[in-house]
């Protein structure tokens, strides 16, 4: 007897994450037209500001060591990977749990989202460029290689500068993926209460 108890109690309380996916979906189309734009293409935008912070700082890169060489050779990769990063990463952590009724934190979703534009968006665009133009400057001798026991320190001292340089891209994709994250969360508390006759919190076990 208790077993069956148990059982009504969980089917009661908790619905199939397929369930909650699939009737979430289905009302999507009944949020505003602004909101659903934004929840489609938003990680695009912020994925495409990742490829903007990758060519400044391969072009930064390009002149701390003076490289002239391939200059769309290295360009398209520093723009392509971080926007396919970047997106692929937001939708992972934010809005694919969102929309599978995994993410009912506010904060959570705001935190996500300025890690996603900080690390996806500006760190790994910097990190990437750096072994890329380090490459090409020694293929071309465009400026003094370090010893094998300095390649730590060379690359530090070179991607210092550039860190400071690109404060203000980092600071901007934090303040965007927030904001993004911000959104979607509200958006997805209209949907929830579109779907379910109240917030978000009704999907909790």
């Amino acid at each position: 007897m208790s077993e069956n108890t148990q059982k009504e109690s969980t089917s009661g309380n908790a619905l199939p994450r397929a369930a909650i996916v699939e009737m979430l979906s289905k009302n999507f189309e009944r949020l505003p037209s602004l909101d659903q734009k934004l929840f489609i293409y938003g990680p695009a935008y912020l994925a495409g500001n990742a490829g903007l912070a990758g060519l400044i700082s391969n072009s930064l890169y390009r002149r701390a060591l003076n490289v002239t060489q391939a200059p769309v050779t290295s360009s398209m990769p520093m723009a392509v990977l971080p926007f396919m990063t970047t997106f692929a990463l937001y939708n992972a952590i934010v809005s694919n749990p969102l929309m599978s009724g995994d993410l009912n934190c506010p904060s959570c979703a705001l935190l996500r989202g300025a890690l996603v534009g900080v690390v996806g968006g500006g760190v790994y665009p910097i990190l990437l460029a750096l072994p890329v133009n380090v490459a090409l400057a020694s293929k071309y001798n465009t400026a003094p290689m370090p010893e094998k026991g300095n390649v730590l320190r060379y690359w530090l001292d070179l991607t210092r500068p550039i860190l400071r340089k690109m404060r203000a891209v980092l600071l901007l994709q934090a303040l965007f993926g927030t904001y993004l994250g911000s959104r979607h969360f509200q958006s997805y508390t209209q949907l929830a209460e579109i779907t379910f006759g109240s917030g978000p919190e009704e999907l909790k076990d």
